[in-house]
C-alpha cells in the first residue's frame, strides 16, 4: 500500500509539473482548439476540412488556467480537464497584434461571457444568442470586446456536406429541412484566420 501511495503521489507531481510547463506560454484571451471529442465533432471536421472542431477562450480564475467554452451547457472547465479530453492534443492561437488584449479587454471578455453561461449548446448552429455553439461563442466575444472578426461567417451550403457521416448527421439533426442558408462560423475558420498566430500546438 505505501508503494501505491508513493506512485500516485509521484504521478500527481509529474502531472502538475507537466501542466505548469504547458501553461507557461499562455496569455488570457488566447484561443484554444481541440479535435474530435464526439461523433458530431468528426462530422464538423469533415465538413470544414479542419482537424479542429471545438474551441474556447483561455483565462485565469483564482490563479488557475480555465477554458470558457460552449458545451452543454456553456460553462467553464479547468485547463487540465479540457486538455485531457483528446489525448492531451490541443493548439493555442493568439492575435498577432496581442497589444489589443489589454487587462480592460480581458475584464470585458469575462463580463460579456457571463451572459452566455448556462445557456444551452446550439446543436442546430443558428446565428442567434438563444443557444450558442463553441466557435460562435469565441467569435462573438472577440467581436463585442475588440471589434475584431476572426473569419467571416458563411452559409452552411458553402461547407463540404458530401461525406456520408456529414449527411447522416445532418439528416438526424434537421430531417429534410436543412438550413443551407444559415450563416455559421466553424472552429476551422477561426483557426485559419490570418489575424492569429500559433503559440502552442501539440
Amino acid at each position: 500500500m505505501p508503494a501505491v501511495k508513493n506512485f500516485l503521489f509521484l504521478a500527481a507531481c509529474l502531472f502538475s509539473a507537466t501542466v505548469f510547463a504547458q501553461t507557461q506560454q499562455l496569455k488570457e484571451g488566447d484561443i484554444i482548439f481541440q479535435s474530435n471529442i464526439s461523433p458530431q465533432c468528426k462530422a464538423i471536421e469533415l465538413a470544414t476540412h479542419s482537424r479542429y472542431s471545438h474551441c474556447g477562450i483561455l483565462f485565469k480564475q483564482d490563479g488557475r488556467w480555465m477554458v470558457f467554452e460552449a458545451v452543454q451547457p456553456v460553462s467553464i472547465a479547468t485547463f487540465e480537464e479540457w486538455t485531457m479530453r483528446n489525448n492531451k492534443h490541443y493548439a493555442v492561437k493568439r492575435l498577432k497584434t496581442d497589444s489589443v488584449i489589454t487587462p480592460e479587454v480581458i475584464s470585458k471578455m469575462k463580463e460579456d461571457g457571463k451572459q452566455f453561461l448556462g445557456k444551452d449548446y446550439d446543436s442546430y448552429f443558428e446565428w442567434s444568442d438563444d443557444r450558442i455553439y463553441c466557435s460562435e461563442l469565441v467569435w462573438k466575444i472577440y467581436r463585442s470586446t475588440t471589434g475584431i472578426e476572426l473569419g467571416s461567417p458563411k452559409p452552411m451550403r458553402e461547407y463540404d456536406l458530401s461525406h456520408p457521416l456529414v449527411k447522416s448527421t445532418m439528416k438526424e439533426r434537421y430531417g429534410n429541412n436543412i438550413p443551407l442558408d444559415e450563416k455559421m462560423v466553424s472552429p476551422g475558420v477561426i483557426y485559419e484566420s490570418p489575424l492569429l498566430v500559433t503559440i502552442v500546438e501539440q
